[in-house]
């Protein structure tokens, strides 16, 4: 290669990226890199720390670009030094060497077949038979595959670098900055300023023996809105390393096959030192993105940071340490080659990858101490669910976070719906367009759940139609309206229960099992609308018992529901249902919004009432109650069977059969026990009074084609309403002696 022509004493100038600089009180020019730039324009736009060339003093004149010649060069991250300040972008460095003639950097002359890295590395070589020149430290990466240098930076030709390997299976869409997730939902200023301030608090606490935290809630309940106002926080303090919103909709993020190579780019893009790590351990091993996330995660992230750890680069002040995953729950199994035959069986496979995930950070990142703090957002559904729970492998591990159970956002709500409803009187021009009790009705509707107040927004503020008008919709909404203020909700609500629906009823043990008229039983004994009467709740446990079925089966039933509901025990260790969102329950009510999904209230009452009655038919030791509320399952069952009984929907055949086989006689051997009306009434003469003209309304039914079973239950009747009766007159007497 012909040397470029030079004249004696020009001041030869190399422009090159500076990656590290060396402060000294000296004049001693920096250190200088010559490494491969970012040829990916999406790598270039998103680089986190990029440094201009060096400028040209004074430039060199233009010359024909060199021969290409491979060179299998080996990466080296040596580099000693401090990474550059930010404000370094807007800096200008500069080499200059004096010398006598010479020749520029040959680093393309043509090698033996099987030259060794020793003969290579021997035969690299800078500004060759120059003499009489002074230079500062020159720190030179021997690049892998180079083919020639341009005036700027080295170019690599050949085989693709592990860098750009790496980039190759990323996810852009998935960062908190992305241009896929412009305008993301995010917390306003002055709302939801107590979780954050815990969550940051503990993100800022690197001490603190719990390097990792879950967020949970229900569907709606802001979790998203959190993480990225969590992200955005980290990222304007400089501690934000890694950020991955899942989302179910979009292809390129709802898969596992990204999540670890996006978290090893953006660690990577901190630092250069840890880039090459990471570049090396791609090209260590280019099948490393089919293998499992441990091994990924090991390979990409734990492997490379430890290294970076032991170099000299490695500043803990300063590094960025916090990882946010979000969407833990919409993360979906890997797209199948064969179609499958049910659905469940990418749910299972969904559940197996979110699983997957939390085991290769505990294995990978918290097995290994590494200095980072994890924030993890999901609905409480299985995977995490399972992790979180005793016996989980992050039960002591992690710290707890559950939206819906511990914050109440009714107040945050109130600010949201008013700052927003507020522009639109300024957009409109009307700012008294709304009332604070419009505000309050709709927190109050929200239960807690931003989602409500979020798609109430969303309606009103169409903006090819009057606010006033829409916002009064959204208040006096009834079924059969041609409106649908509620849509985003019901399709909300659709796909969860379809979901869960589908799961449950392909498990073979649940055969013959109706899932969604076992919820709607739940739903509406949580509301004490069970029976077509007023009455109390019966229970989830005693509910099992009554229906013939397993102890926790309605716990397996709510397993796939967990976004909109809670099932957990009392302080007495009563099972009891909590609903998130009380939408769900109008909802479930409306066959204009639950359509194919709507159960009627008489295909509920109806199985009740027939349980109950077996129930009593069948149960022994009538006679041995005892003096207080029971405490054993079956005893309660019993009371709660005599209580409910309710024969609205009961045919008049089940009627029948249950006075030919002594269920009256068996219900008066209870209630004639001294505080058997006490029990099984709860001490509430007016409710057991409701009840004995409820039967007594259903024998003058049965009068006129089976007079004899109206006869036998006619006796009983007459027998508990003079008993009842007497019971009145003796509270009301006491009541006039307290008077008196």
């Amino acid at each position: 290669m012909e040397p470029l022509p030079l004249r004696e004493n020009q001041d030869l100038t190399i422009p090159c990226t500076p990656i590290f600089y060396t402060p000294s009180p000296l004049r001693v020019p920096p250190k200088l890199d010559l490494v491969v730039a970012p040829t990916d324009p999406w790598e270039r736009n998103n680089q986190h720390r990029t440094y201009p060339s060096i400028a040209l003093e004074p430039p060199i004149p233009s010359a024909e670009r060199p021969p290409e010649t491979h060179i299998p060069l080996r990466l080296s991250p040596q580099s000693p030094g401090k990474p550059l300040p930010c404000n370094a972008q807007h800096q200008s460095s500069h080499f200059v060497a004096r010398s006598q003639p010479a020749q520029v950097v040959e680093a393309h002359e043509s090698l033996p077949a099987d030259s060794s890295m020793d003969f290579v590395r021997s035969r690299i070589s800078f500004l060759r038979n120059a003499h009489h020149f002074q230079m500062g430290d020159l720190n030179h990466f021997n690049v892998p595959n180079a083919t020639h240098f341009t005036n700027h930076t080295v170019v690599a030709g050949g085989s693709i670098g592990g860098w750009e390997i790496l980039l190759k299976h990323t996810a852009p869409n998935a960062l908190h900055n992305s241009s896929a997730r412009y305008d993301a939902p995010k917390c306003d200023e002055d709302t939801r300023v107590g979780v954050i301030s815990e969550l940051m608090e503990r993100i800022r606490d690197c001490d603190h023996p719990q390097p990792l935290m879950c967020m949970t809630g229900a569907a709606g309940a802001g979790k998203s809105a959190l993480q990225q106002s969590i992200a955005e926080s980290c990222a304007k303090d400089n501690i934000l390393g890694a950020a991955y919103f899942i989302s179910a909709a979009d292809p390129s993020r709802n898969t596992v096959s990204t999540l670890v190579p996006t978290i090893a780019y953006q660690l990577g893009s901190c630092h250069p030192t840890l880039q090459c790590f990471v570049a090396e351990a791609v090209e260590r091993d280019t099948l490393i993105f089919y293998r499992s996330l441990e091994t990924q995660m090991n390979t990409l992230v734990a492997g490379p940071f430890k290294s970076f750890q032991g170099s000299k680069e490695y500043d803990p002040r300063t590094f960025p340490y916090v990882i946010l995953i979000d969407g833990l729950d919409e993360c979906q199994g890997e797209p199948s080659t064969t179609m499958d035959l049910l659905h469940v069986d990418t749910k299972y496979k969904a559940e197996d990858r979110q699983a997957e995930i939390l085991t290769a950070i505990k294995c990978s990142i918290l097995n290994n101490d590494l200095p980072f703090r994890i924030l993890i957002a999901s609905r409480p559904e299985w995977a995490i669910s399972t992790a979180l729970g005793t016996g989980g492998c992050f039960h002591d591990l992690a710290y707890h976070i559950q939206l819906s159970d511990e914050y109440d956002a009714t107040k945050d709500m109130r600010r949201y719906l008013r700052r927003r409803f507020q522009d639109i009187g300024l957009r409109i021009g009307q700012p008294d367009w709304f009332t604070e009790a419009n505000i309050d009705t709709l927190a109050r509707a929200a239960s807690g759940q931003f989602v409500y107040v979020a798609v109430v927004y969303n309606y009103v503020s169409e903006r090819r139609a009057s606010p006033a008008r829409r916002l009064e919709t959204v208040l006096n909404w009834t079924p059969g309206q041609a409106t649908r203020p509620f849509e985003a909700l019901d399709i909300l609500y659709t796909n969860v229960l379809s979901n869960a629906k589908e799961a449950y009823e392909a498990v073979d043990t649940h055969s013959g099992r109706d899932f969604l008229l076992l919820f709607r039983i739940l739903d509406l004994d949580a509301r004490a609308m069970l029976l077509d009467r007023p009455s109390s709740k019966f229970g989830p446990d005693v509910l099992s018992a009554l229906l013939n079925l397993e102890s926790n089966a309605f716990e397996i039933l709510t397993l796939d529901l967990r976004s909109l509901v809670r099932l957990k025990k009392d302080e007495s260790g009563t099972m009891d249902l909590t609903v998130y969102h009380k939408s769900l329950s109008d909802f479930l009510d409306h066959p204009s919004r639950a359509k194919d999904l709507f159960v009627p209230r008489s295909d509920v009452s109806a199985p009740i009432v027939k349980c109950c009655m077996q129930h009593i038919n069948e149960s022994p030791k009538l006679q041995s109650l005892p003096d207080k509320w029971p405490t054993s399952l079956s005893e309660k069952c019993l009371m709660m069977a005599i209580r409910g009984l309710c024969f609205y929907n009961a045919t008049d055949d089940e009627i029948i059969d249950f006075t030919q086989k002594g269920g009256w006689h068996k219900i008066n051997m209870v209630l004639s026990n001294p505080s058997g009306f006490d029990i099984t009434f709860l001490s509430q003469p007016y409710v057991a009074l409701a009840w004995v003209e409820h039967i007594s309304h259903t024998a003058e039914n049965l009068k006129k084609h089976k007079p004899e079973v109206t006869v036998i239950m006619s006796q009983y009747v007459e027998k508990w309403r003079h008993f009842i009766k007497e019971k009145l007159l003796e509270e009301e007497k006491l009541l006039e002696e307290e008077h008196q």
